[in-house]
């Protein structure tokens, strides 16, 4: 009796992740431990960068976590990428991968060439499985270079 007053509090995880797939579907999201001004001004000059949501991941959620605080905290952080990350969010999987190099965030510029890399090209893909997510690594954590001629190569 006492196991169902406690479940009665506690958040619904299947319902948590159907949530966050149904509102960010086709979406991306930033997460990050804060930006500077200056990058976010840059993102914003870039064609779509507006529309890249963004979780400052130094909040942590409260007893009763939103979809979107529920999987970065307890899903995504937990597998130490370096912030900022760039999740897509194509279908039922969250595409990883993260905007780092040197230490440093990656010019916003390049977000849009990372995008069209994935699939193929993510640190982390993440599947619903179970309560929550099944993990699969990708690309190694120290690669995150960028093949900038892959949309223009010769298909002959």
């Amino acid at each position: 009796m006492l196991k169902k007053i406690i479940a009665a509090f506690r958040p619904d995880p299947t319902l948590l992740r159907t949530r966050f797939l149904q509102r960010f579907a086709g979406k991306t999201v930033i997460v990050h431990a804060g930006l500077s001004i200056g990058w976010v001004s840059e993102l914003n000059k870039e064609a779509g960068g507006g529309a890249h949501f963004r979780i400052d991941a130094r909040n942590v959620p409260g007893r009763k976590p939103s979809p979107i605080e529920w999987v970065v905290h307890h899903h995504i952080l937990p597998q130490h990428l370096p912030l900022p990350l760039l999740v897509k969010v194509d279908g039922e999987r969250l595409l990883i991968r993260h905007l780092s190099r040197n230490d440093a965030p990656v010019h916003p510029s390049e977000i849009y060439w990372m995008l069209g890399e994935f699939p193929h090209r993510a640190h982390l893909i993440l599947t619903p499985g179970g309560k929550g997510f099944a993990v699969t690594r990708g690309i190694p954590v120290a690669d995150n270079a960028i093949d900038y001629d892959v949309g223009f190569e010769d298909p002959i």
